[in-house]
């Protein structure tokens, strides 16, 4: 039975009550205690500078060459927070419902709000780091609007919002480095989770410039490793982009939270042939002043400003009229895909939308709209040529977030003891489908609110006497270390001619066409099947030249590449069992007569969690979802 550890009490006293009764450790002994944080992303670099500044011993890995690389750094639209500025009805309340709402109602109550109650203190941390947010001429942070609700609660800062917050952690980062608390090393992949008695106790980390494998010893592991979207490939994450960090912890006893809830972005810009690694995201934020639509003739030839307004289809307005072109990121992306499959899509691909600026160029003027959008509008023109004041920009919907990932409970704990999961690493605030602007903040909640109490509080439990660097561990950490020499030989010594670039694009067609944005039983039943099958040619044909005590880019990708391949069979696993539609879940034997995603109450409303059985062999356990503070309704954006 999974206890998700949430205080009694009413919805807005949960999360002080939690602090006012987690144990403390004192400021002269917290020295004594050694935590490894993996990841220096916004809730890695947050929570490990933190830690340290409590007086924590933090070591920090990372496998970029600067903790500045890490993924964050391409976040553009915005951060949320419930401040009110502009004084249209928002409200912590408001905010947590909407996001619970957007979520599908398939996140616990407790967490979500928690993520509201700590927005508005996220910004004033922020402000005092020095991140520029955008200002009104007055002198008062400016706010924007996004996807699924109708408030203005975003702040930004033009369309480079994750690369400014993660500026701020990073200087604090660095401070810490610069002290005796906190060491950072870079580029060192972690590759092994070394456990004790039932509890993470360490990691098995591999430098990348050399193969070195050392261990790591810990009183507590946390892990901040961003999301996996990238398994499908073509995606808008960094190339780097993986999940072996989370998948090794997994293998090691920490239950995968509802892998198949990937989400797909709206905006991002089309494929333009199969020469393509990845995709450029466009922030969410261009849907406040560009309007979307598609030709109403299939396979229109004419250019977009030769078709006049009568034939154009402006199908999220059409059928999301409340919310139009700021509907939810999971039915945009539907609907784009809608009207793409029927025909209606442009570009040289015909797999595109258009996202067009017209109106609000001749309502404000373009120097107003340079001023919110300018590096965007300049990114799309460097990549595509064209340029998005003259003509509509092409957008199309690409593999993005994942709500899922290993499950936590309040404090952030997985079922392994000892080992937290912060950021898109965990699955625990965004349900089906995550609001656009929730990532920045749920990885800055985490690491610089969240985790300094829980895992402080873990620390006070256990003691220190608990984990001692004994024989004991070290036969632990020789035998990780071990299964981790063993298993890279082996991928070496395969000796095909095939790349794991190759394996993992083939990987990735198999999941977008039968297992992406819908999905059905016939279609994730034959995916199952061409992966398992995948996954033997993989171990038969993987191509790596080099060897492991060099830098060996193909023998990283191969690592991480074999790990996608396990962790896909979970993902339609994991969709096959959900016969529901919910959010970015989306079954087409489950839906209303509209085209609207159908819930099952009744037999679904709990959280999936797997447990590791070995040889692609997985057990269910439920984590039931108990709505007590807000009623559960079909969710609508008409």
């Amino acid at each position: 039975m999974l206890d998700s550890r949430i205080p009694d009490g009413p919805l807005e006293d949960k999360w002080q009550k939690y602090k006012a009764h987690a144990q403390l450790i004192n400021p002269a002994n917290r020295r004594n205690y050694k935590i490894i944080v993996v990841g220096t992303g916004l809730a890695g670099a947050s929570s490990a500078a933190s830690l340290a500044e409590l007086g924590f011993q933090v070591e920090v890995f990372t496998f970029h060459d600067s903790a500045r690389r890490a993924h964050s750094v391409a976040a553009q639209g915005g951060v949320n927070a419930a401040k009110d500025y502009k004084n249209d009805g928002d409200s912590v309340w408001r905010m947590f419902y909407d996001t619970l709402k957007g979520g599908d109602f398939r996140a616990r109550e407790a967490n979500v709000y928690r993520l509201a109650e700590c927005s508005m203190a996220l910004i004033d941390q922020a402000v005092a780091q020095g991140v520029p947010f955008a200002r009104e001429y007055s002198g008062y942070l400016s706010n924007r609007s996004f996807g699924g609700v109708q408030v203005s609660r975003t702040f930004y800062a033009r369309g480079q919002t994750g690369q400014q917050l993660l500026l701020g952690a990073y200087q604090a980062l660095m401070r810490q480095n610069a002290g005796s608390n906190l060491t950072l090393h870079t580029r060192h992949e972690m590759l092994d989770v070394i456990t004790l008695n039932g509890e993470a106790k360490g990691v098995t980390i591999r430098n990348l410039d050399t193969g070195e494998l050392t261990s790591h010893h810990c009183d507590a592991l946390l892990l901040a490793t961003g999301g996996y979207g990238k398994i499908y490939y073509l995606s808008t994450l960094a190339m780097n982009c993986n999940a072996t960090a989370i998948w090794r912890a997994h293998r090691k006893g920490a239950f995968m939270a509802a892998p198949s809830w990937t989400q797909f972005h709206p905006t991002s810009l089309p494929q333009l042939g199969d020469y393509q690694s990845k995709l450029t995201l466009m922030s969410e934020s261009l849907r406040n002043d560009g309007r979307i639509w598609v030709p109403k003739l299939v396979n229109e030839k004419r250019a977009p400003k030769d078709i006049p307004e009568a034939e154009r289809d402006y199908y999220l307005e059409r059928r999301y009229p409340s919310f139009g072109n700021l509907a939810p990121r999971d039915i945009s992306s539907r609907a784009a895909k809608e009207r793409i499959d029927a025909g209606h899509g442009v570009g040289p691909m015909k797999n595109a939308v258009y996202l067009d600026f017209k109106d609000a160029l001749n309502r404000d003027g373009q120097p107003a709209i340079a001023q919110r959008y300018g590096n965007l509008f300049d990114m799309y023109q460097k990549i595509t040529g064209m340029n998005a004041y003259k003509e509509p920009m092409m957008i199309a919907p690409a593999a993005h977030f994942s709500m899922g990932g290993l499950w936590v409970d309040y404090r952030l704990m997985s079922n392994l003891p000892g080992l937290f999961v912060l950021g898109e690493a965990n699955f625990s605030d965004h349900g089906a489908n995550r609001l656009g602007a929730n990532s920045l903040l749920q990885s800055c909640v985490d690491g610089y609110f969240i985790a300094p109490s829980t895992v402080m509080d873990y620390l006070a439990e256990v003691g220190s006497a608990k984990s001692k660097k004994d024989a004991t561990w070290e036969a632990a950490a020789a035998l990780s270390k071990a299964e981790v020499s063993k298993r890279l030989e082996h991928l070496l010594k395969i000796k095909g001619n095939t790349t794991a670039e190759e394996f993992h694009k083939e990987l990735g067609q198999i999941l977008y066409v039968k297992c992406g944005l819908s999905r059905n039983q016939t279609d994730m039943e034959a995916a199952r099947e061409a992966l398992l099958a995948l996954q033997k040619r993989f171990q038969k044909e993987l191509l790596i030249p080099g060897n492991a005590s060099e830098i060996n880019f193909e023998l990283e990708k191969a690592v991480r590449v074999e790990d996608y391949l396990e962790m896909a069979i979970l993902i339609v696993e994991d969709a096959l069992q959900r016969k529901e539609s919910c959010g970015a879940h989306f079954r087409q034997e489950y839906q209303t007569e509209d085209g609207e995603a159908l819930r099952n109450d009744e037999d679904f409303k709990y959280v999936s969690a797997w447990e590791y059985k070995g040889d692609n062999q997985y057990a269910l356990h439920k984590e039931h979802l108990n709505f007590e503070f807000v009623e559960l309704k079909s969710r609508s954006y008409k």
